[in-house]
């Protein structure tokens, strides 16, 4: 699956980012990787939102210029995307300590912020900050950015993990629905999976009986 074909369930950049790895299983380190180089970390941040195409552009731009940048921003990413994870599972209750993965989001975030720029933002309208002012570290100092969001703003009520023992992929996702129900981290995929798995089993039993 190539990362401008993964699903976007998230509902926050950050968890979208956190889900470009599958299954994602706490402490597991032979996931599947969907961002192996800068390439594909430009391709899914377009498709994600975190960029538009004339950032993109520029980033490119700045990376063919300089391929270990390239390189030294995808370290970033992964570094920002686990130390994330990391974080989460301590808001969900599945790790006891988030100091590790704080320090290294309050660093990378020290970096961003330096990188950034107030803005005016026109008449009538309030002042604009601008994450990512250097293009070889845009895509990394926009990630931890929303990610120091999303930590320090999320309703842990509405965080939600794929459920791993019931055949899903450990994605985590903000449960807006209605009644707060949503178990998959998305029904066409995980769910209908867990469906057809759970038929097999019955219609196997059935045979089994019979």
């Amino acid at each position: 699956m190539a990362p401008s074909d993964l699903r976007i369930v998230g509902g926050h950049l950050a968890l979208d980012l956190v889900n470009t790895v599958e299954p994602r299983v706490p402490g597991a380190t032979d996931f599947r990787e969907h961002l192996h180089t800068p390439e594909d970390l430009l391709d899914w941040g377009l498709r994600a939102g975190l960029l538009d195409a004339g950032e993109a552009e520029s980033v490119r731009a700045a990376w063919a210029a300089s391929p270990a940048a390239g390189d030294q921003a995808l370290r970033a990413t992964h570094e920002v995307r686990e130390a994330t994870y990391g974080a989460l599972l301590s808001v969900l209750g599945h790790s006891a300590d988030a100091a590790p993965q704080l320090e290294i989001l309050s660093l990378r975030w020290a970096a961003a912020t330096a990188r950034s720029a107030l803005v005016p933002g026109g008449r009538g309208q309030p002042v604009r900050v601008v994450v990512g002012t250097t293009p070889a570290a845009l895509v990394p100092d926009r990630l931890v950015t929303e990610a120091i969001n999303l930590l320090r703003t999320v309703d842990v009520r509405h965080l939600r993990a794929c459920p791993l023992e019931q055949g899903g992929c450990g994605w985590l996702f903000l449960d807006h629905s209605r009644n707060g129900s949503r178990r998959w981290c998305a029904m066409e995929d995980c769910g209908a999976q867990a469906k057809a798995r759970r038929l097999t089993e019955r219609r196997r039993a059935a045979r089994a009986t019979t």
